[in-house]
């Protein structure tokens, strides 16, 4: 992983390969051969998780989808939305008394639902799939072009279902991680893409200052909201120059769903960083630490092996490191007991990761303070997809702006059909309306 990191290769060259225009490639061709899982609405959102403990392992990893599809009952073939890492931490954060609803939204039936799952009742998933903020829920036939898939995800839609053909029978969920390792994979097969991979960020006018962190002395309850609240999938944790340190994402709230990591919550952002590399290193039998930072001198070529190797949305842009960090260490954290609701509760033995005593983590001794530079940046999957739209005369909307808009509203306000049967095409006329009204200060 470090040689593959420090010095990517080269795009994969099939033996043989013959050249291709991807815009004509189908989309049923990138689905895994895999058993897609579902769950429905009715259940129980406990259920869900352990259902997504099974994906964690299989499928997720190997669809590279960080969702599970819905379907209204066992017996429907088509699916009405997605259950999600943002839906979970939203559902946290509702229990915890933290979750902030939008202003058109009535909060007595957040509170009834929090009570509930403070109680101990079922809570189904159709209550909590809409919790977290989202992109729009949008299928398209297998026989589609990866055109009008590029286009969509150069939008800032994450995500697509794939449905068979004159049915609306999901067959698979196409990820924008997929796409870009199916382009990565396939090299040079697609010369349009290949020629764009030697130039660097700065030449290919990449790497957004809108950038959201925390540093690592916050709580992680603190990064939890701010996600939450910001409808972002990741963070940049920083120290006091804002140089990064490392990552946290909505992925690793995996790690606080059980009883025994409820104390996490209230820990720093820096504990919970040697929390999960320490699980990595246990899980991969040694020291794992992924590099999730780039510069602007970085070829698109490392940027997307990068992405690719970590399996990571994004990577942070970063100038020369600062001088070293004279931030003081996280304080200590003190002993915490804290009781879950029993709908999270697991009958598993407690976590290793339970806190048996203080510890004190500070910003210096993190792998990532003295291997990446100050935060100036981001670049995300769906700026590497809009720029492979423009380079081939697609007109994907400003993803700048389609991210303001989910900031701004749930799923469930800008979830949108398509009639496959009376067009061939998908419209994004309802992406480029909803960016266009988005017209606001970002809360910092």
């Amino acid at each position: 992983m470090a040689d593959i990191l420090s010095a990517p290769p080269h795009p994969r060259q099939e033996g043989g390969a013959t050249l291709r225009d991807w815009r004509s490639v189908k989309v049923g061709e990138l689905l895994s051969q895999k058993q897609l899982r579902f769950v429905d609405l009715e259940t129980p959102v406990e259920s869900a998780c352990q259902v997504w403990e099974y994906l964690l392992n299989s499928m997720l990893i190997d669809h590279e989808l960080s969702s599970i599809p819905i379907r209204s009952s066992p017996n429907e073939q088509s699916v009405c939305g997605t259950f999600d890492y943002s839906d979970l931490t939203a559902f946290l954060l509702l229990i915890m008394g933290l979750y902030q609803p939008e202003e058109d939204e009535d909060m007595s039936s957040f509170e009834e639902l929090a009570k509930k799952a403070r109680a101990g009742s079922a809570i189904p998933v159709k209550l909590v799939k809409d919790l977290g903020k989202k992109d729009p829920f949008l299928q398209v036939s297998e026989t589609e072009g990866l055109s009008k898939v590029v286009e969509i995800f150069g939008s800032g839609v994450h995500r697509v279902a794939v449905v068979r053909e004159g049915t609306d029978q999901v067959i698979g969920m196409l990820s924008q991680l997929r796409l870009v390792s199916f382009f990565w994979e396939h090299g040079r097969s697609f010369p349009a893409i290949d020629q764009l991979y030697p130039h660097n960020l700065r030449e290919l006018n990449m790497g957004s200052g809108d950038v959201i962190s925390i540093n690592g002395d916050k709580r992680v309850l603190d990064a939890l909201e701010l996600m939450n609240s910001e409808g972002v999938s990741s963070l940049a944790v920083v120290d006091n120059q804002y140089n990064v340190i490392g990552n946290i994402s909505t992925w690793d709230v995996k790690y606080l769903t059980r009883s025994s990591s409820m104390p996490l919550l209230k820990s720093s952002c820096l504990h919970f960083l040697s929390i999960i590399l320490t699980d990595r290193g246990l899980n991969d039998g040694k020291d794992s630490y992924p590099v999730f930072h780039v510069n602007s001198q970085s070829t698109l070529a490392h940027t997307v092996a990068k992405l690719v190797a970590t399996q990571a949305h994004r990577m942070w842009v970063v100038d020369c490191p600062s001088p070293a960090s004279s931030a003081p260490p996280t304080p200590t954290i003190p002993y915490a007991v804290a009781i879950p609701p029993p709908s999270l509760a697991s009958p598993n033995p407690p976590s290793p990761f339970l806190l048996s005593g203080p510890l004190t983590v500070g910003t210096g001794s993190m792998p990532g303070a003295h291997l990446s530079g100050r935060l100036v940046g981001v670049v995300s999957l769906t700026d590497i997809l809009n720029l492979f739209a423009r380079s081939a005369g697609l007109t994907p909307v400003d993803p700048n702006e389609a991210r303001r808009q989910r900031r701004r509203s749930s799923s469930s306000s800008m979830r949108a059909s398509f009639d496959q049967s009376s067009r061939s095409s998908i419209d994004l006329r309802e992406l480029r309306e909803s960016a266009s009204r988005s017209s606001f200060e970002i809360r910092r």
